[in-house]
């Protein structure tokens, strides 16, 4: 794609990237890893619960938030349900777009709400595999523990050691006690079980200021210099 950005903004050299959405960064890193070990998911509920520094500066009046939860975040919806199958999915073979993974479509269904929370979007997510039978509670914790990315494969400085943090505990992860795991670089995963309408269920706590932001905006610069696509 940078060949194509490059001749449309008639650039010589460089690029424009940018991050995705916090809320979706969160929840397609362990979609991720669960599609490399299982193959396709089709279908993907999510819920998040968004913390109100992800609504930027000023952010959002404290009389509107405290003691409340927002059902509503405008455009968040849809942009997790674009974004998820973007970053899943593959360019087009001539280069100059993205497949939307349309030789294998992921159905995503987004409910977005803002709590009284600083910092960490929290997210339930229940997903269904395309391949049949499902894979089990155990080896769907073993694929998630094991995943690792480009990114450390590179040797980007920033990068965590664990992309994903698996919990045990019935009750993590939570906001205040594993946001700032790694520096917030990687997102942590709990509660990890069957689910009774699709195939498995977990709980995502991603920290939206840093791998939801500007620890990503690092990390691509840092994948860029290293891989070669611009020098320094």
């Amino acid at each position: 794609m940078v060949q194509y950005q490059r001749s449309q903004l008639s650039l010589q050299k460089g690029f424009i990237v940018t991050n995705a959405n916090c809320s979706t960064t969160g929840l397609v890193i362990p979609l991720a890893a669960l599609e490399k070990a299982f193959g396709p998911i089709d279908t993907c509920i999510v819920t998040t619960m968004q913390a109100i520094s992800g609504a930027g500066y000023p952010g959002v009046p404290s009389f509107d938030i405290f003691d409340n939860i927002v059902p509503h975040i405008g455009g968040e919806e849809e942009k997790i349900e674009w974004e998820a199958a973007k970053i899943l999915g593959g360019i087009s073979e001539d280069g100059k777009s993205f497949d939307l993974r349309a030789s294998a479509p992921l159905n995503v269904s987004a409910s977005c709400n803002r709590v009284p929370v600083l910092e960490g979007h929290t997210e339930c997510v229940s997903v269904r595999f395309a391949k049949r039978p499902p894979p089990s509670v155990e080896d769907v914790i073993k694929a998630l523990r094991v995943f690792s990315c480009e990114a450390q494969q590179v040797g980007c400085p920033s990068a965590p050691k664990e992309v994903i943090f698996v919990h045990e505990e019935v009750d993590r992860p939570q906001p205040r006690l594993d946001r700032d795991y790694q520096k917030g670089a990687g997102v942590n995963v709990g509660r990890i079980r069957p689910c009774p309408v699709l195939d498995i269920k977990f709980v995502v706590l991603s920290n939206n200021v840093a791998i939801g932001a500007a620890t990503s905006s690092i990390i691509n610069a840092e994948y860029a210099v290293l891989t070669g696509v611009v020098s320094h």
